[in-house]
């Protein structure tokens, strides 16, 4: 008898839910992702153990493509604290032409790209694009 009250005391309920499992899955992978990326070996360098052959290109298209994407923060950042963001997509395009547009296209040439002003608008627009994605606050569930 006093084995069965012994046992009771440390034997505890637990409530397992589907969406608990589910849960305490995703912290755990959250957890592993978060180390993989630290130790994640950046894009450029992971195309150049694999592709040495295009290792100059794959580098220059990095820069070009970080240099597209820090004109374009710049020029966001300089609109959020004006306060004027709607309506201003062809002045921001103009104005992150004007900062990255010629040493873009510059990159470009070098990686053996033609790239015209069109072209190299378009790349802005695409990286807008996905910083506008990147930046879309998570779904709430009803």
């Amino acid at each position: 008898m006093a084995w069965a009250k012994a046992n009771r005391l440390t034997i505890e309920r637990v409530n397992v839910t589907f969406i608990g499992v589910l849960e305490a899955i995703g912290k755990e992978f959250e957890k592993g992702l978060a180390w993989a990326v630290q130790y994640a070996v950046p894009v450029e360098k992971l195309v150049a153990l694999i592709f040495p052959v295009v290792a100059p290109a794959a580098t220059t298209l990095a820069d070009a493509t970080t240099l597209i994407q820090n004109a374009v923060l710049e020029v966001e950042q300089k609109y959020a604290a004006s306060g004027v963001q709607s309506g201003t997509g062809t002045q921001k395009l103009t104005e992150v032409m004007t900062l990255a547009g010629s040493a873009v296209t510059t990159l470009l040439t070098q990686a053996g790209i033609s790239a015209r002003t069109p072209y190299v608008q378009s790349l802005v627009s695409a990286v807008v694009a996905i910083l506008n994605v990147q930046a879309m606050p998570p779904a709430t569930t009803a």
